[in-house]
């Protein structure tokens, strides 16, 4: 089933971290469908906008640290956006004290921003990696929460404050997201679909650590369909409720045979190496489809594809040196406080 997504009530859009990886693909979406969209982003990874003529797109160089920057941005808004934050757990431990201030500190101001300016809709963008290691076959909305970095405890944290504010007119949601793949004009290739990809490509070789390790995935049009679909959908529906956003979960293993099957270079190599990470989880995303009527509709497999057809159309450019793909080496580079 192939969702269609309604027009929305609400067409004024702030999006922190709106020139991130899944948030620059989600800005072009929606202001190809006439949405007025706010970007509130510090731009560390380059001006994606660069190329995009619209009167409809207002570019925010700010930090969500900054409350009062906040409160203006938020300033005729309809619905925010939350997708801000150091993202993964590598780039978190670089700087913990850092990354609290910016994923869990800083979340206060969002929320405090968006309440003072009457916003209507807030959509928190938390991660499927706060179940930590489960057993069960699906991992659903109801089960507990059991974070194992700091990363995805800070992500549980601020759901629980969105959760526990008291007296809240504006409707909320939570989706937790599994691992994101695809091409983007800010792409990211430290994930694990992209890494495998990107080093099948250029070393004709790929490492597989901790193969048997399971791993939800979402190809980044369909992340970009549901982010799309909380802004629409009627708000007895999603008000207070958690959405898992997946698709396939697969192991490490798996996705490298994908990328190898999908290349089909005769010379790639498959190396297995083990490893001590313990994280491994695998999402069930039936309640976003039950109560939204939302369906994946792209696979790993197509973002592999498209990840080649850029690299083959030279639109990643260097890309296991260059930093603005590496989230740890832009924030060593830069070396953020």
């Amino acid at each position: 089933m192939v969702v269609k997504i309604a027009e929305s009530r609400f067409k004024k859009i702030l999006i922190t971290g709106g020139a991130g990886y899944v948030g620059s693909e989600l800005t072009s979406s929606l202001l190809n469908k006439g949405y007025n969209v706010k970007v509130f982003d510090l731009y560390i990874y380059g001006e994606v906008f660069k190329d995009i003529k619209n009167s409809n797109l207002t570019k925010i160089k700010g930090d969500i640290r900054d409350k009062n920057m906040l409160i203006k941005a938020t300033k005729d808004v309809d619905a925010v956006i939350h997708l801000a934050c150091i993202s993964n757990d590598p780039s978190f431990e670089l700087d913990p004290k850092l990354g609290k201030s910016i994923n869990y500190d800083a979340f206060f101001n969002v929320v405090e921003a968006a309440r003072i300016n009457n916003v209507k809709r807030f959509i928190y963008a938390s991660t499927s990696s706060v179940y930590g290691v489960k057993t069960e076959r699906n991992v659903v909305e109801e089960m507990p929460l059991e974070p194992l970095t700091d990363y995805s405890k800070f992500k549980a944290s601020c759901e629980s404050v969105l959760q526990n504010i008291k007296d809240m007119d504006m409707e909320w949601t939570i989706i937790r997201p599994a691992t994101v793949c695809g091409y983007s004009k800010r792409l990211r290739l430290d994930l694990v679909v992209n890494l495998l990809t990107i080093n099948a490509l250029i070393n004709k070789k790929i490492r597989v650590i901790g193969g048997n390790r399971l791993r939800p995935n979402i190809n980044i049009k369909d992340m970009v369909g549901a982010y799309e679909l909380l802004l629409s959908a009627p708000g007895k529906k999603i008000n207070g409720q958690i959405f898992n956003a997946g698709y396939q979960n697969l192991t490490v293993t798996e996705i490298a045979n994908l990328v190898k099957e999908v290349y089909g270079h005769p010379d790639l190599v498959i190396e297995h190496v083990p490893t001590n990470d313990i994280r491994s989880y695998h999402i069930n995303s039936d309640k976003i489809k039950r109560v939204l009527g939302f369906e994946a509709k792209f696979t790993v497999e197509d973002a592999i594809k498209d990840l080649i057809d850029a690299f083959n159309r030279g639109l990643i450019k260097d890309g296991l040196n260059n930093s603005l793909y590496w989230n740890v080496k832009r924030m060593q580079e830069l070396n953020l406080r």
